[in-house]
């Protein structure tokens, strides 16, 4: 365990962070911005983000904005605005719109874009040394003095926070709960393995014709989901066994799952009958995967100077299309937090850091988990899922309008950076991070200060003293030439007589 190392010198606390997805780079991102020192270790050789188009509401328009990308990100992105039900047939069963409410009450609407497309734009605004690839963590000692991490191409790596943004199987999460473990700190539910709720199919085709899917002209990104009847549905919710994952899994599953689904009714916008076979002939294979999707919201995210952002600590459903958000706002608050740590950061700081940083997000993880419930119970079969669908079809506007408060209120931003103003009509949430860190911030450094104080203090105090004593050895020293020039003198008298 490093004693030596960043906190020796008058430095910010150095970062390690496990995982180069969403949430890692994000995180990345942000403490770029700040000065922090950091670094990023990805198992994989390359970042390849595999996976469906990515979803981002409202509520990450801040912090891009702060950070100048939320341009660019508009520039390659589509709003949408609204989910669509449609049946086997093809027919549109009711439509839920907020959109026009969302860009009144908040001055930004959610939008769709490509998952590679955003991961290029992350990836630039990170330095390309800070990033190491095919690393792949083995174990880690997470002390008082400071985290080091062991990968399994024997290289370690050393610094004061360690960060698990390695998705839903995180290495750090195992080696954090196994110490806790031992311990008998760990809650018994975080023991527990992660329960698989949902298979799916997800890949990125090549550029498709606007002309054979008309629905490509439109200004706006359409969200439909469609009901089987009496069979899979094109968005299917089920449960699964536990040993689903390592029986069913590879290519060998990828292509029994396309064989499946491929005749699956999609509504492109033309009058030509689409199946999403039609979009499978168009993804190149290697972009495609069969993936189970868990469910769970962690207990402990934290432990002495290690912590979880993202699908480590909290794993939704994708319903709710909340993942990708959620992973962003963990980010955002995370950063404030560690920003606002002295530069020698003991282990009880960085524990009430990672202690603010989680109450401040469970909240918003939780109203999250809730909502993605009801959109994945929305697109199930039987009789609660026909009174959710009944309920969402026939709300009130005033109840509509307080679910979607509920989902967008919250636009956490980075309190070292000048803020973002409210453009809407509604008041977002107050951001404990802003104003804590902010407060912290402040207290760090006028205590920064006052050690600067304390040690000019003790250094001019040395320097006299240094200086008194020069002066009595200058005196002594006198003392000593006058007394041996007297003994030298007499010697000379004598010497005479």
């Amino acid at each position: 365990m490093h004693k030596q190392g960043p906190n020796l010198a008058n430095t910010r606390p150095e970062v390690i962070i496990i995982g180069a997805g969403l949430a890692g780079l994000t995180l990345a991102m942000l403490l770029e911005k700040t000065n922090i020192p950091y670094k990023i270790f990805e198992r994989a050789s390359a970042v390849k983000p595999l996976g469906s188009a990515i979803f981002l509401n409202s509520t990450t328009s801040k912090v891009f904005k702060q950070c100048g990308i939320f341009e660019e990100l508009m520039s390659v992105g589509k709003p949408v605005n609204m989910i669509q039900i449609a049946n086997e047939n093809r027919e549109i069963e009711y439509i839920m719109d907020f959109g026009e409410d969302v860009e009144k009450m908040f001055g930004c609407h959610g939008y769709v874009l490509s998952r590679p497309v955003l991961y290029d734009i992350f990836l630039r605004q990170v330095p390309k040394e800070r990033l190491h690839m095919n690393k792949k963590m083995l174990s880690m000692e997470n002390g008082g003095n400071g985290v080091l991490v062991r990968f399994s191409d024997g290289t370690t790596a050393e610094g004061d926070i360690l960060v698990g943004a390695d998705g839903a199987y995180s290495a750090v999460r195992q080696n954090m709960y196994a110490k806790l473990t031992k311990l008998e700190k760990l809650p018994k539910s975080d023991g527990l393995p992660l329960p698989y709720s949902t298979t799916c199919l997800v890949g990125q085709t090549r550029p498709l014709d606007p002309e054979i899917f008309p629905n490509l002209k439109l200004d706006k990104c359409q969200f439909i989901r469609i009901l089987g009847d009496g069979k899979p549905y094109t968005c299917e919710t089920r449960k699964l066994s536990d040993t689903f994952r390592t029986s069913e899994w590879g290519s060998e599953a990828t292509e029994a799952m396309i064989k499946e689904v491929k005749d699956f009714p999609i509504i492109s916008g033309g009058d030509k009958v689409t199946t999403i076979g039609d979009l499978i002939d168009l993804t190149p294979r290697e972009y495609i995967s069969k993936v189970v999707l868990e469910e769970k919201v962690f207990k402990t995210w934290h432990h002495m100077r290690t912590v979880l952002i993202g699908d480590a600590c909290h794993k939704l459903n994708p319903a709710g299309g909340s993942g990708a958000t959620n992973a962003i706002h963990d980010a955002v608050t995370l950063a404030n937090y560690i920003n606002a740590l002295p530069t020698q950061p003991s282990v009880e700081d960085v524990h009430r850091g990672f202690k603010d940083y989680k109450r401040e997000r469970i909240r918003w993880i939780n109203e999250s988990n809730d909502s993605s419930s009801v959109f994945r119970t929305m697109v199930e079969k039987g009789v609660k899922a026909k009174m959710v669908r009944y309920v969402s079809k026939n709300m009130p506007t005033f109840m509509s309008r307080k679910m979607l408060i509920r989902m967008t209120v919250n636009q956490p931003q980075c309190s070292f950076m000048p803020l973002i103003e409210d453009q809407g009509t509604y008041k977002t949430a107050k951001q404990k991070s802003i104003s804590h860190t902010l407060q912290m911030f402040e207290a760090n450094k006028k205590q920064d200060a006052a050690n600067a104080k304390k040690r000019a203090a003790e250094l001019v105090k040395l320097a006299a003293i240094a200086e008194k004593d020069r002066e009595t050895r200058a005196v002594e020293i006198a003392e000593a030439q006058a007394e041996a020039a007297a003994a030298q003198g007499q010697n000379k008298a004598a010497t005479a007589t």
